[in-house]
């Protein structure tokens, strides 16, 4: 289940929230490219001085897994946070759309089977419009269910 962090408390926490953001925002710029590239050029042009050692190599080896190693966190923390963002802006839709499942707000909380029984629906919904001539026809969930109902008691009582 998914909880909204608070905001941190700490002086320290604050600190690592406006660097952490700072950089994400810094290494996805222009800049940050053109520095990584002269990086890598510098690195490059250095080789012959240093006759192409392994120590050369193990300088570039080392400084691209730590920047790579750090820069995964930072990739998670931004789509953590961009995720939450669109979860809240759907929830915002299903919630204000008449007609609208509301059993679709929160939906990222629920576990994989109940995803699964949720998919399950909507690729019936999907094969009922399929099924209709009028492209502007719509159908529910509910819609699906109360069918899957009525079916299923004249199934019994045929029975």
């Amino acid at each position: 289940m998914r909880h909204f962090q608070a905001p941190p408390r700490s002086s320290l926490g604050r600190f690592l929230e406006r660097m952490s953001h700072l950089v994400t925002a810094w290494s996805g710029s222009s800049w940050a490219f053109a520095a990584a590239a002269l990086v890598i050029l510098g690195w490059l042009v250095t080789g012959p001085f240093f006759h192409f050692s392994d120590t050369w190599q193990l300088v570039i080896n080392t400084s691209t897994t730590i920047v790579t190693f750090l820069m995964v966190f930072l990739i998670q923390r931004a789509q953590n946070k961009d995720a939450l963002a669109l979860h809240l802006k759907l929830n915002e839709i299903v919630a204000a759309i008449h007609g609208a499942s509301n059993r679709l707000i929160d939906v990222e909380s629920l576990t994989e089977a109940e995803l699964r029984v949720l998919h399950r629906h909507y690729k019936r919904l999907a094969m009922m419009a399929k099924r209709d001539t009028d492209l502007g026809q719509s159908h529910s969930v509910e819609e699906a269910e109360s069918r899957h109902n009525r079916k299923a008691k004249t199934a019994k009582t045929a029975l």
